[in-house]
């Protein structure tokens, strides 16, 4: 097992570099599915997130209840209603309809409630044999879906408890215990696991990279909503889940160290959005 420090010489190494002459669509299209008659703001953050790192295309699946309220918060954002507040079969067949043939990668989970087991699963395996690569988080981090996962371009981004209820293991407080069970978790269920935490930890059961934030601030709601979007932006990109996943999180904390030097402990999720363009800057590329 090789364990690293994340660096960035990593994360320069792991973004690629855009075509001058590119079009529309060819630095990635990504599909976010989430939120919920309670939790409107989250698909909305990782959406936002996904367009400011680069990604040309979102597109946003959310229940028609909070179609309304997604449209006005930007005009980026491409809409997508899905039929019932819960997520469902019938919801996740009229989506699958009219998504683009055309998805890089996708993340699901923000926010969403889930009605039916099986239509989280359907969905899943429709857009992975489409080869959509994929960042669950959340809602979508439920045992019933490990089985469809191995080797097939998957992170997961769960906090503590949502690892737990993923996995069946609660992650130690001990950090070398608990880097070896995120490894261990990875390499039994061919994916990606970022861990988020103090410390995240990202591994696929071969490497493991370690991101120490020091950013008390982000505890703030929202935060992995945004990580959640920028993971598949990368993947979106990027077909590495690993180098994807590290990217993002080394993004992510780049910006939330950069909100909590300006503004303290009164950081919101919107500010990691505004900081993004600035802390990827540095990450641009051109060929």
């Amino acid at each position: 097992m090789v364990r690293k420090s994340l660096q960035l010489s990593h994360v320069k190494k792991f973004i690629p570099s855009r075509k001058a002459k590119s079009r529309k669509g060819e630095n990635g299209i990504v599909l976010v599915v989430g939120g919920s008659y309670i939790y409107h703001g989250a698909p909305i953050l990782s959406s936002i997130a996904a367009l400011r790192c680069g990604t040309d295309l979102v597109y946003t699946a959310v229940p028609k209840i909070n179609v309304t309220a997604t449209r006005s918060i930007s005009p980026n954002l491409i809409v997508l209603p899905l039929v019932d507040q819960k997520l469902t079969r019938g919801a996740v067949n009229k989506l699958l309809g009219v998504l683009p043939k055309n998805l890089d990668s996708a993340t699901i989970g923000m926010g969403l409630a889930v009605q039916d087991k099986n239509a989280l699963i359907n969905l899943i395996k429709s857009l992975l044999d489409r080869d959509v690569r994929l960042s669950l988080d959340a809602g979508a981090l439920i045992p019933e879906v490990l089985p469809f996962l191995p080797d097939k371009n998957v992170v997961v981004t769960p906090h503590a408890g949502e690892f737990r209820r993923l996995f069946g293991i609660a992650p130690s407080d001990s950090k070398p215990e608990r880097i070896s069970t995120v490894e261990r978790c990875a390499k039994e269920n061919g994916l990606t696991v970022l861990l988020k935490g103090a410390t995240d930890i990202i591994s696929d059961g071969k490497t493991t990279f370690l991101n120490e934030k020091k950013t008390p601030a982000m505890t703030v709601g929202g935060t992995g909503d945004v990580l959640s979007g920028l993971v598949a932006g990368m993947l979106s990109k990027n077909r590495d889940a690993l180098e994807s996943a590290a990217a993002a999180t080394y993004i992510n904390g780049l910006a939330g160290k950069s909100a909590q030097k300006k503004l303290g402990l009164h950081m919101t999720s919107m500010d990691l959005l505004e900081e993004l363009p600035f802390v990827m800057k540095p990450f641009d590329k051109i060929v």
